[in-house]
């Protein structure tokens, strides 16, 4: 447990920035689990989808959850997955 006044501040600072990311990093995950189930069972997938996507991305890029590298290889799978659902339901 902390001890001085400083310690508990910080405990408390690090309790609600850890539950924050989680948030974030959920809403992404949800995000893309439900976009790949969609493409896997064939349903309609629309571009909406993958903005809503990026923007988690993003967000979680900006706040500090995910790294720039991270966050543009995540972005460029879910691109290349819709891409290759686009040109197989188009063909």
């Amino acid at each position: 447990m902390p001890i001085t006044k400083s310690a508990k501040k910080a405990m408390n600072r690090a309790e609600k920035l850890a539950k924050r990311n989680k948030d974030f990093k959920l809403r992404m995950k949800m995000a893309m689990k439900k976009f790949i189930k969609a493409i896997e069972k064939g349903e309609e997938v629309k571009v909406e989808q993958l903005s809503n996507i990026y923007k988690a991305i993003d967000k979680c890029l900006k706040v500090g959850v995910l790294k720039s590298r991270n966050a543009a290889r995540k972005k460029a799978r879910m691109s290349k997955m819709f891409h290759a659902y686009q040109s197989k339901k188009s063909a």
